[in-house]
């Protein structure tokens, strides 16, 4: 018979331990082990019978067209989950409270529903007047639209099964409970089983999914981690309050590229696909200021151009201050003791770094542009107008190579940008875009030679 023991389990990653701890082993996290009950029986081995139907076939007799993705009419999400929906496939949504999830699905499944899809929309976190409202505000009223507001798992499965939707969207995992299983919705258990039970039944009627995910105060999806596994697709949208821009990643891709991003635009009306973003980094004057010097990072595979801004002026008193917004501000603090021992003087002043439309930049390639724009701002003389700068700064000052300079010199100069300083040797096979004048610098002291004369 099988024997009950009480066992101790964690709410965050759900590991398990036979007496109480006041700290989780595996994740580190504090108070989060509960008790519970745990059933053990002894392994039986079982001969297995075949079942009719579902036989092993030779892999070249499956037909490849039952896993061909289909465009969900929207470019950037397209992009990022490799052409689209896959039919079976399981897609992962995470992303902060309040980032446009929720808009962004519900686009995608009016979209989806216009093309004569039917389409369930399964929302346990909302009333079904609530999203009724944000879709007629966002133009996504459908009659292909299906809406439910459930958070029984039962009651779901059901309405699949009934519907045979071509698209299901669940908002979100975490709220949805089994009533045969114990625990509390969101908990190790119930999300558990939730995320095991419409999985299976997508792979079944093979219905594209997409299940919206809570992610914790660390940034990481909420439940265990198997549930990242049992996934095909596990994407983190991401975006900061104050800024339009949005950003969607792949975590994890079975059917396309992890270094892809997606670009959105939030907006009044919804959010919108964004395939151009650069222009919302840059400064709408075409004037050159002192302090100011463009830079190309990359978001996975995009170059994006970034304007970076610094200001130097007189300390108030006692320690300069060193303020920063949009990029590593250790990065900063060293880029700017090796330009004053470029330059041979102490800087004693305050420090102010900042980027243009709140975009973040943290990778070293925009080292340089960083160094020009202070050495920009202590002189009050501007570079160069339309002057892009690539390259990373050694604690030495030299120059160092970085990678896909030949990409990004061609989105710099796709917007207008005529003049660029790269590190000696970043040409080295690469073709240079037409009409742009590049410089091939040593060390820090060489370019700011050539951006102020």
């Amino acid at each position: 018979m099988a024997k009950t023991s009480s066992v101790y389990q964690c709410t965050d990653c759900g590991y398990q331990s036979p007496k109480w701890l006041g700290r989780c082993p595996q994740c580190h996290q504090w108070g989060t082990l509960e008790e519970g009950n745990s059933t053990s029986a002894a392994v039986r081995t079982k001969v297995a019978k075949p079942v009719p139907g579902r036989q092993a076939q030779r892999i070249s007799d499956i037909d490849p067209q039952t896993a061909t993705a289909w465009p969900t009419g929207v470019g950037e999400l397209d992009r990022v989950l490799g052409g689209g929906f896959v039919p079976g496939a399981v897609v992962l949504l995470a992303g902060e409270p309040g980032v446009g999830k929720s808009t962004l699905l519900l686009d995608v499944a009016a979209r989806a529903a216009r093309a004569k899809s039917k389409v369930l929309y399964v929302t346990g976190e909302e009333s079904a007047g609530q999203v009724r409202l944000r879709a007629g505000r966002i133009n996504a009223l459908e009659d292909n639209l299906l809406l439910a507001a459930e958070t029984d798992l039962g009651t779901v499965l059901g309405m699949v099964e009934s519907e045979a939707p071509d698209l299901l969207v669940v908002d979100s995992v975490q709220t949805l409970a089994s009533a045969e299983v114990e625990g509390v919705p969101g908990g190790v258990t119930q999300v558990r089983e939730v995320a095991a039970a419409v999985i299976r039944t997508a792979k079944t009627h093979a219905i594209p999914t997409v299940l919206v995910g809570h992610i914790t105060k660390d940034g990481n999806v909420a439940g265990p981690r198997l549930l990242e596994h049992l996934v095909d697709v596990v994407c983190s949208f991401e975006g900061d309050r104050h800024s339009r821009l949005r950003l969607l990643r792949a975590l994890k891709n079975r059917f396309g590229p992890t270094d892809e991003v997606g670009c959105f635009d939030m907006t009044e009306g919804g959010i919108e696909s964004l395939e151009d973003p650069s222009g919302l980094f840059l400064s709408r004057s075409g004037k050159a200021a002192p302090g100011t010097c463009l830079a190309v990072t990359q978001e996975g595979r995009r170059p994006l151009v970034v304007e970076v801004q610094a200001l130097v002026t007189e300390a108030a008193g006692g320690s300069p201050r060193r303020t920063v917004s949009g990029v590593d501000g250790s990065r900063v603090a060293m880029n700017l003791a090796v330009l004053s021992k470029t330059l041979e003087n102490s800087t004693k002043q305050d420090v102010f770094v900042s980027t243009v439309g709140g975009a973040k930049v943290t990778e070293p390639a925009t080292d340089l542009a960083v160094c020009l724009a202070l050495a920009s701002a202590m002189a009050n003389r501007p570079v160069y107008s339309r002057l892009v700068a690539i390259g990373e700064i050694s604690l030495s000052g030299e120059i160092r190579r970085v990678p896909d300079v030949g990409r990004r010199l061609s989105e710099a100069a796709r917007l207008g940008i005529t003049n660029a300083v790269v590190a000696r040797g970043s040409l080295e096979n690469v073709k240079a875009p037409a009409g742009m004048r590049i410089r091939e610098c040593e060390d820090l002291g060489e370019a700011l030679q050539v951006v102020m004369p």
